[in-house]
């Protein structure tokens, strides 16, 4: 079993019933079980400004699944809320990234690990806190640290 973490986020359709229907459908995930999903946050677009505020959360899960394979199974559950790819960083119905898994570092084209956008991203460093305070990222060090080095930049916790 590696314990792995999603970042969730969606600006569009119902955001904060996208996010709790993803945390949910990450249940579904053969061989997988939801350890916890965190608070649910609201953040400022990182992308085109002319967008919606997301709502974002981190889940924790335990998975015998490769890499390769959870990847595969979030991006079904994106499509199956209706997401496409069409502006990178645009608004979007729902918005799956494996942040971490276990203590693995991958980098090539198909996928990056742990993602590259962790240390300057509140919306996933404040909520991945929440749920992990003592997690230790591979190749990147406490996530306290990096939290400590992160400003919320307009992030906060939805009511």
């Amino acid at each position: 079993m590696v314990t792995a973490y999603i970042g969730l986020g969606s600006n569009l359709a119902e955001p904060v019933l996208q996010v709790r229907r993803a945390c949910e459908a990450l249940t579904q995930l053969p061989e997988t079980r939801l350890l916890e999903c965190s608070s649910l946050y609201l953040s400022p677009p990182m992308g085109p400004a002319d967008q919606p505020d997301y709502v974002n959360a981190v889940a924790a899960l335990e998975t015998t699944l490769l890499p390769y394979d959870l990847l595969a199974g979030i991006q079904a559950i994106e499509q199956a809320q209706g997401r496409t790819r069409e502006v990178r960083w645009g608004a979007r119905t729902l918005d799956l990234d494996l942040l971490v898994y276990g203590d693995q570092i991958i980098s090539d084209k198909a996928l990056t690990v742990p993602h590259p956008g962790m240390p300057e991203r509140a919306f996933v460093l404040y909520p991945l806190q929440e749920i992990a305070p003592m997690l230790n990222i591979p190749g990147l060090g406490p996530l306290a640290a990096l939290v400590a080095n992160c400003p919320k930049n307009g992030l906060k916790r939805h009511a």
